[in-house]
C-alpha cells in the first residue's frame, strides 16, 4: 500500500449501514411525529380526513375505525364525501394522498367540502416515508411537509408492481 489507498472492512460497512439506518429512523420520527404534532396543534381542524389514530378536533373521518377518536364518521368513498359543499372551514389531509389512486380527484372533493385544505405529505428528505413502496403510490416532489394545494408528484417507481404482488399495506 502506498498510503493513498483506502479500504473498508466489513465492520466499516456495518457501521455505515447502522449510521444510515439510524439517520433514516430519526428523520422519519421527526417528520411523522414532531412536525405532524406541531401541525395538528395549530388549530382545531373542522375535518380530519382519513384520520387514522389522530383526533383533529372536529369531524374525524376514515374508511376504517383504527382507534377510538372523538366525533368519528365512517366514510365509504373518499371521492364522494357525505358532506355539503363548503361545510368545513379547515380540512386536514395528513399522510393520506400518497395512498390514493387519484390524488387530483381527492383534491377536487376536499376543495368541494372545505374552504381551506392543508396537505401533509412525506417530504423528500424523509426517505423512509417518501420511498415507501409497500404503502405509497405517489412520490411528492417537495422538501416541505405541508402544502395548501396539492404538491407536484410522480408515480412511485415499482410501487404498483410490489403492491400488486404483496398487497398494499395501507389504502385510502
Amino acid at each position: 500500500m502506498t498510503g493513498h489507498e483506502f479500504m473498508l472492512t466489513p465492520s466499516d460497512y456495518a457501521a455505515i449501514a447502522m449510521a444510515v439506518a439510524y439517520g433514516l429512523f430519526f428523520l422519519n420520527r421527526y417528520s411523522y411525529h414532531r412536525l405532524k404534532r406541531d401541525i395538528l396543534s395549530r388549530r382545531q381542524w373542522c375535518l380530519n380526513i382519513c384520520c387514522g389514530h389522530t383526533d383533529g378536533g372536529g369531524v374525524n373521518a376514515d374508511i376504517v375505525r383504527h382507534s377510538p377518536v372523538r366525533n368519528f364518521r365512517r366514510i365509504t368513498d373518499i371521492y364522494r364525501l357525505p358532506f355539503d359543499d363548503r361545510r368545513f372551514e379547515w380540512v386536514l389531509c395528513s399522510h393520506t394522498v400518497e395512498h390514493v389512486d387519484d390524488p387530483e380527484r381527492l383534491d377536487q372533493e376536499l376543495r368541494r367540502v372545505g374552504q381551506h385544505v392543508l396537505y401533509v405529505v412525506p417530504p423528500l428528505w424523509d426517505l423512509a416515508a417518501a420511498l415507501n413502496v409497500f404503502e405509497h403510490k405517489w412520490l411528492f416532489l417537495t422538501l416541505s411537509k405541508e402544502h395548501d394545494r396539492l404538491p407536484r408528484y410522480i408515480k412511485l417507481p415499482f410501487a404498483r408492481t410490489i403492491q400488486r404482488c404483496l398487497g398494499q399495506k395501507i389504502s385510502a
